[in-house]
């Protein structure tokens, strides 16, 4: 009987460390989340700035006439692009302010 107990008590023992274990696991789990959120967040607005950086430089090449050819190509596409959604937006507006 005492040695039933022995071994009782030691499950019991062994469960709590297991039960801690499991605790920590969890606190650093939600820590290793939030920090990948962070990085994603920095990584999203890295990014954003990377594009404005690389529209500012095909805008400076086209002011000083230093582009080539697919360069010339792709500011006429992205102007085109902006130029769609000027026209889209102004559509929107003209179609609610007549109704």
């Amino acid at each position: 009987m005492a040695e039933l107990s022995l071994h009782i008590k030691q499950l019991h023992t062994k469960l709590q460390v297991l039960l801690l274990q499991y605790s920590k696991l969890q606190s650093e789990n939600k820590q290793q989340k939030n920090t990948i959120a962070l990085l994603q967040e920095r990584d999203k607005q890295q990014n954003e700035k990377l594009d404005i950086l690389k529209q500012e430089q095909l805008i400076l090449k086209a002011s000083l006439d230093k582009m080539d050819a697919t360069e010339k190509k792709e500011l006429e596409q992205k102007i085109n692009g902006y130029i769609k959604n000027i026209d889209k937006c102004i559509s929107l507006l003209s179609h609610k302010h007549s109704q």
